[in-house]
């Protein structure tokens, strides 16, 4: 029997991590991503892994986003030498992306550290460093695709175009010998038929397990037409108002399919004359990965290419490497487009620029693409009137655009179309979404292939047999604590010492020994109380 732990990627769209354990005890690892989406979700990528690192000899990464792959250099410093098995331009994104994300770790780690030296707290460490990002590069094993490989005693792989990113790829997995042989497909991050600049997902026809995304299992994009319309109407808005059109993306993908359609849209003359600001490093990094390499473009990309245009640059497009060139962007009036990441406004220049352009009446703020749980790109689309952002209260006076059709990722249809394909009628698993996207596209696929789906929750172990599934479900949680009791009770301490502070004050023994750094403490503990006041109502709005 071949035993499959759902270690992230379940239950949500973040840290997909699926651990593969064959008859034989060799185990393989799909994908190794970092969980985003606020500070509880966050919090998992702390745990234990719950396997020896040192003991894995092979992980399989379907593509570079850092859902997929972000947890790649905590893996490596735990102990994990073995060969990490992708595509060649994943690898080349990679380079970039574990980097870029071991430079954020460091920042943060050093962040918080600041803040605790003024509670009197311990120093914080990074999840990992660039000295572990460094090493995890060293173990990339680039494979093409559509080659079967042998990579473990009994364990055989494939990679398939997935349709999604730049080497997004399908990985089919071959578990056991001969007769007790089980194919096992994971289907990694689907993107849809006619994508921008990458071919379509490929098809697959037949297997005995399935793991399917399930990001938007309870949507239908909108057409690819309608969503360019939308995006040129974004722009006019702002242009006519002398403001600046703001566009949170991704780094890698749709930050080049954007900048692929304001090509498209400047060799039409439909753009006005304004400054393109491409505002991230990283992003202009992977702009530079996916120029060099052609060879992996779709049809349409290529014919630009053949015309003698580079599908992401046009006249007024500037790149804006130094944090220095990032500051001069907003000190600048008037109309102008800035792409900046990350995708979801909770890191990055993104930041900086939805703090000086979100309260203004006449810009735009375009989102393009998912919004996970508790980021503030979640918060501004499901209608927030404020949000924080650095600790600061920012109005939401820019129009908001959600425009869907932009999404790299298969929507409902998409994903029930190449469900059709597989002939096999494989066992169902339903991963990378949240559960009420899980559970609809759960429903539709019963419905219109009588197939068998099982909706995979967070840590959940399938042993998996040639014509039956076990579910072990993790132990219970202990039951939550009383949270409204505690903050009562908290609240009830804090006043008393608030007293008890205030009486002392009025005494000319203590009103003489008051410093600077006194007045200070409690000028923190104010800004926090607010901090957290806001948070709670921003929950509630």
């Amino acid at each position: 029997m071949i035993r499959v732990t759902c270690m992230g990627g379940a239950g949500t769209v973040t840290g997909s991590s699926f651990l593969v354990e064959s008859p034989q005890g060799r185990r393989v690892l799909v994908d190794c991503g970092l969980f985003q989406g606020g500070k509880k979700m966050e919090e998992r990528n702390w745990l234990d892994w719950g396997f020896d690192p040192a003991g894995l000899h092979t992980l399989f990464l379907t593509h570079a986003h850092i859902d997929h792959s972000g947890k790649i250099p905590k893996l490596v410093k735990e102990g994990f030498k073995g060969r990490i098995i992708t595509s060649p331009p994943t690898a080349e994104l990679c380079r970039v992306m574990l980097l870029d994300s071991a430079h954020i770790q460091e920042m943060d780690a050093e962040w918080q550290t600041r803040k605790n030296k003024r509670k009197g707290h311990a120093p914080v460490s990074p999840l990992y460093t660039m000295e572990d990002a460094e090493a995890s590069l060293k173990l990339l094993s680039p494979i093409e695709r559509d080659k079967i490989i042998e990579v473990e005693p009994a364990v055989r792989a494939r990679l398939r175009n997935a349709g999604h990113i730049l080497g997004s790829s399908i990985l089919e997995l071959w578990v056991g010998e001969n007769r007790e042989t089980l194919k096992i497909v994971f289907s990694g991050d689907l993107g849809k038929k006619d994508q921008l600049i990458v071919k379509d997902p490929h098809e697959v026809f037949d297997a005995d397990y399935l793991f399917l995304e399930s990001t938007y299992g309870n949507r239908l994009h909108r057409s690819f037409d309608e969503s360019k319309e939308e995006l040129l109407e974004a722009i006019q808005y702002a242009y006519s108002h002398g403001e600046k059109t703001i566009i949170p993306a991704f780094a890698v993908e749709r930050t080049q399919e954007v900048l692929y359609i304001l090509g498209e849209f400047d060799r039409a003359g439909k753009l006005p004359h304004i400054p393109i600001y491409l505002d991230s490093p990283l992003a202009i990094k992977a702009t530079k990965i996916f120029r060099n390499n052609k060879k992996y473009y779709d049809e349409e990309a290529q014919a630009i290419v053949d015309r003698g245009y580079d599908p992401f640059d046009m006249p007024n497009l500037r790149f804006t490497e130094s944090t220095e060139e990032s500051i001069a962007i907003n000190k600048q009036s008037g109309p102008a487009i800035v792409i900046a990441a990350n995708g979801m406004c909770t890191a990055g220049r993104i930041k900086h620029h939805l703090k000086h352009n979100l309260w203004r009446e006449g810009a735009s703020l375009v989102i393009v693409g998912f919004q996970a749980q508790g980021t503030t790109g979640r918060k501004i689309v499901d209608g927030a009137k404020e949000v924080k952002i650095f600790g600061e209260s920012v109005s939401v006076k820019a129009r908001v655009f959600t425009i869907g059709g932009f999404s790299a990722h298969a929507g409902q249809k998409d994903l029930v179309e190449w469900v059709s394909h597989f002939e096999s009628r494989p066992k169902v698993f339903l991963i990378h979404g949240e559960p009420t996207a899980s559970r609809a596209l759960a429903e539709k696929i019963r419905r219109a292939f009588d197939l068998e789906v099982h909706v995979a929750t967070w840590k959940e172990r399938l042993v998996l047999k040639p014509k039956e599934v076990l579910v072990e479900r993790p132990p219970e949680a202990e039951a939550a604590p009383d949270l409204h009791a505690a903050m009562v009770n908290r609240i009830v301490d804090l006043e008393r010492e608030l007293k008890r502070l205030k009486k002392e004050l009025a005494t000319k023994e203590i009103q003489e020994k008051i410093e600077e750094d006194d007045v200070d403490q409690l000028r923190y503990i104010y800004e926090e109380l607010q901090n957290m006041w806001s948070q709670l109502q921003s929950r509630t709005s």
